[in-house]
């Protein structure tokens, strides 16, 4: 899909669909990742906030859109500023909690109430900092709606055993892509619930088979326990030691199957949110993403980092990156010059706010 960026999505002549591409490498990004990690150590992680921005920069700068590129703005004194008020303030509160429980206790409350501004503040950081053609975006999403899109649709979701997880999500897209905007132009999601239960379906039906396999297994090693107290454990200890060692390999399938599963309905989630996104009221967000690769992607990607004990971290996120591009794309009403050519910027959003507590960063 990279090398064909001009693609019609279902839509009439006039609309052209340009994919993303990445032009990263893991053989780049490896001389980034290994100075990042070995300052980092060495400056007990205050350099942290500088490979944050190194790292950023690279995938932005590589990060292709209909011939215009993106690129990341934040300073590393925004970011460290952020960082240390953050672990300053679990000090205290670790403090506090020692010598005086019931300010340590009131402090942590008040973490936990401030944590959907935080994330708005975030979110809204993150948004400034980045640009496309030199045009900034912006996030204008508020406390209470984080209170809904993250705190709120996760009780909503929990409490009714995934079956409302859609609904959960639906609030979590409008809030994320519905408060960006661009050049001052509004990103509009409206996914229907059709489509986001259809992305639910199939990792339904695969936590309803995880559970009947979990109570197999639970079964059996209970019957396996009695045959264990039967035969005086204590008599035979090597054994226990083997049947400890089979249950917990019998549990790993159960763990990796639910791993894919939220892999599953993310990818649904993220295909049937973006294509259910208009940007400034003309242009549409596109993402076909197979799930099933994703899940590949995501898994493999992770077992190579394991087994390489760090060292093709950066494949692995370079992989991810290209990925993710190959799968996304805008389908665009009219020329794509004339559309970018009217959109001007909106100001530096970042120069004002050096200062501000929105250096401090999170990232979803």
């Amino acid at each position: 899909m990279e090398g064909s960026p001009h693609v019609q999505f279902g839509r009439p002549a006039e609309y052209t669909g340009h994919r993303f591409a990445f032009s990263g490498t893991g053989k780049e990004y490896f001389g980034i990742w290994i100075v990042n990690i070995l300052l980092t150590i060495v400056t007990l992680g205050i350099y942290s906030a500088w490979a944050k921005v190194r790292r950023n920069r690279y995938f932005y700068g590589n990060t292709k859109l209909a011939d215009g590129w993106f690129d990341y703005h934040a300073r590393p004194k925004q970011i460290l500023i952020g960082r240390i008020l953050v672990v300053g303030y679990l000090i205290l509160y670790n403090l506090l909690l020692r010598f005086s429980p019931l300010l340590g206790g009131l402090l942590g409350l008040v973490f936990i109430v401030a944590i959907p501004w935080l994330i708005a503040r975030g979110l809204r950081f993150s948004a400034r900092v980045t640009s496309y053609r030199n045009v900034r975006f912006d996030f204008t999403g508020g406390y209470w709606g984080a209170v809904r899109a993250f705190f709120l649709s996760s009780l909503v979701a929990g409490l009714s055993f995934g079956l409302l997880a859609p609904i959960a999500s639906r609030w979590t897209l409008r809030y994320t892509l519905g408060n960006l905007r661009y050049g001052g132009k509004v990103f509009s999601p409206d996914p229907t619930l059709g489509a986001l239960y259809r992305a639910w379906v199939l990792p339904a039906v695969l936590t309803v088979g995880g559970l009947i396999l979990l109570v197999i297994i639970i079964g059996g090693s209970a019957a396996g326990l009695q045959a264990l107290k039967a035969n005086d454990f204590a008599n035979d200890p090597a054994r226990g030691v083997a049947f400890i060692v089979t249950l917990y390999l019998m549990l790993l399938p159960v763990l990796l199957l639910y791993a894919v599963v939220g892999l599953l309905y993310s990818a649904g989630v993220r295909n049937a949110g973006f294509s259910a996104t208009t940007f400034d009221g003309r242009h549409y967000l596109f993402s076909d993403m197979p799930r099933w690769t994703y899940a590949w992607v995501m898994v493999s990607n992770l077992v190579v980092t394991i087994l390489t004990l760090g060292l093709m971290r950066p494949w692995a996120a370079v992989r991810l990156a290209r990925f993710h591009a190959d799968y996304t794309a805008i389908v665009f009403d009219g020329d794509v010059g004339e559309i970018f050519s009217d959109i001007k910027d909106s100001g530096s959003a970042v120069g004002s706010e050096f200062m501000d507590i929105e250096g401090i960063d999170f990232g979803f």
